[in-house]
């Protein structure tokens, strides 16, 4: 099947994060049982933590054999280890704390005070990803990653009209004097996160209406750097009815959330 994308749109905030843990945790299992493990990439932001929380929120939780689940992170704040504004403090408050993971399954960005320097981290990430790579490649097959996109249409810490929106050749990036605070951060690039079989980007709020229109009506991806999310399967953008504002009518997903076709069509 090529590659689709398209805006399947939620009333609300808390709708959308129960609808996409939903999805989450039907996706997962049968992953699981074609390919032994699952290899998920998390973000941060409101909606990547709310997510996370209907995950573990879910009567459906326990059924997800979650030894086998791969954890990354699509970029990481240049702070302290256990800064509630770390990307990864937030994912294990919300979700990973609560459940049977496995320790080295776990893939966390160096912390500002483990010594490395920020170059220093962003190499490790990289090496990180090359150690746990299918074969001779740089980063491991990656079935889902998860992103948020911003008001500006940044993706991960991949920023509009900065370097590292046009960076091709590593994997990972220290982004120094971000339009975003914290200043300093640890980012995969966009050739990783399109390496996905299929990339999820949770959106909400009136805010990012703009950057949400413009992405899915095809812009530059150096302005709006969401443009350039092509996941190699499916590139889904759910959003609640306040992001969807200015998104184009014929790129709207008409059915329901989720479909018996959607159960078989993904892979």
């Amino acid at each position: 099947m090529s590659n689709e994308r398209r805006a399947i749109v939620h009333p609300n905030k808390a709708e959308l994060a129960h609808a996409v843990a939903a999805r989450f945790l039907s996706k997962v299992p049968q992953i699981i049982a074609e390919f032994d493990e699952a290899t998920v990439v998390l973000t941060g932001g409101t909606m990547g933590q709310a997510v996370l929380e209907a995950i573990n929120e879910s009567p459906q939780r326990d059924a997800v054999d979650w030894s086998r689940v791969n954890f990354w992170w699509g970029d990481e704040r240049w702070l302290p280890a256990g800064d509630p504004e770390r990307n990864d403090f937030q994912a294990r408050k919300a979700l990973l704390d609560h459940i049977p993971v496995t320790a080295s399954r776990v893939h966390a960005v160096a912390a500002s005070d483990s010594g490395l320097s920020l170059d220093d981290a962003a190499q490790a990430y990289a090496n990180d990803l090359r150690a746990h790579s299918a074969r001779t490649g740089k980063y491991p097959n990656f079935d889902i990653v998860f992103l948020g996109v911003g008001p500006d249409g940044h993706v991960a810490s991949l920023f509009p009209e900065r370097e590292g929106i046009r960076e091709l050749d590593r994997t990972v990036i220290a982004v120094r004097n971000s339009p975003k605070p914290p200043d300093e951060r640890v980012s995969l690039t966009l050739p990783v996160i399109n390496s996905s079989v299929r990339i999820w980007a949770v959106v909400a709020g009136a805010d990012k209406a703009s950057a949400l229109g413009l992405t899915l009506a095809g812009a530059s991806y150096n302005e709006v750097p969401a443009a350039g999310l092509e996941g190699r399967r499916k590139t889904l953008f759910f959003v609640d009815s306040d992001a969807a504002a200015q998104v184009p009518a014929s790129l709207i997903d008409p059915g329901q959330f989720w479909t018996s076709a959607d159960s078989t069509d993904e892979h």
